[in-house]
């Protein structure tokens, strides 16, 4: 289900027997015959709830997806500087401006084997085949010197995107942006930036922001409420043209 007020039949009722009235005749007025009823259906019910938003972060633990969800909207998670903070689905509702806005939904961070039961994050993937888009958030910070950050992040993001395959071949195929995060630790971020990218072979949209210090954040906002709404445009004409509904386009008006 959906839709608000969407209705399903999940098991038929009995059928009523007929009564003693039934029988009621000129030579019978007090009869005693009636019918037995047909008992309705049984049926044991496990349902399951997926959250509704526009918009789903994922990444690897401690990628920075609570403290954005935080900077970009109402929503308060727990944050702290170690793994799987995140417990559960966090939902935020993100205000472009005064007269629109989007929910943008936080899971536990994945991590590889999370589709066969590896940490917290396949328990809740579910949560994300009802956004429009994903926003795959990479940590691009290394404490460490000598670590090779671009084929550490690659290989992280490979494993995200190989589980989101093995999940569900509808979630892999949803539209998915690249957001860089972290990049305030590092010193040359258009150089990572297009190292990593080279690295993927990524051609999609990348942003790259703190969501810490909130740079960057402010443009991802805008971006994602105008494609959101393009695609709001786009699903209304075709719901239009499926149900025969004449469709006015000014481009196309008589002079």
């Amino acid at each position: 289900m959906k839709r608000h007020g969407e209705k399903i039949t999940l098991a038929q009722g009995g059928a009523g027997g007929l009564g003693n009235l039934h029988f009621k005749s000129s030579v019978n007025r007090a009869p005693r015959q009636f019918t037995y009823g047909k008992e309705g259906e049984h049926r044991k019910l496990r349902l399951e709830l997926k959250v509704l938003a526009d918009v789903g972060l994922l990444g690897m633990p401690n990628a920075g997806k609570s403290t954005l969800i935080t900077r970009i909207s109402n929503a308060k998670p727990r944050i702290a500087d170690y793994p799987f903070t995140t417990l559960h689905p966090n939902l935020g509702v993100v205000r472009s401006s005064e007269a629109h806005s989007f929910v943008v939904a936080d899971i536990p961070g994945l991590i590889e084997g999370a589709s066969e039961g590896a940490g917290l994050g396949h328990l809740f993937l579910r949560h994300l085949t009802r956004t429009r888009i994903l926003l795959h958030l990479l940590d691009v910070s290394s404490l460490d010197p000598d670590e090779d950050v671009v084929a550490k992040v690659a290989a992280e993001a490979r494993a995200i995107v190989e589980e989101l395959r093995l999940y569900s071949e509808e979630l892999y195929a949803k539209p998915r942006w690249l957001v860089l995060n972290k990049l305030d630790m590092v010193s040359d971020p258009e150089d990572l930036k297009a190292r990593l990218l080279k690295e993927l072979n990524w051609e999609g949209p990348v942003f790259g922001i703190s969501a810490l210090t909130g740079v960057g954040t402010q443009d991802l906002v805008y971006q994602l409420q105008s494609w959101l709404d393009e695609e709001s445009r786009k699903e209304h004409i075709e719901q239009d043209i499926a149900d025969g509904t004449h469709i006015y386009d000014e481009r196309f008006a008589p002079d």
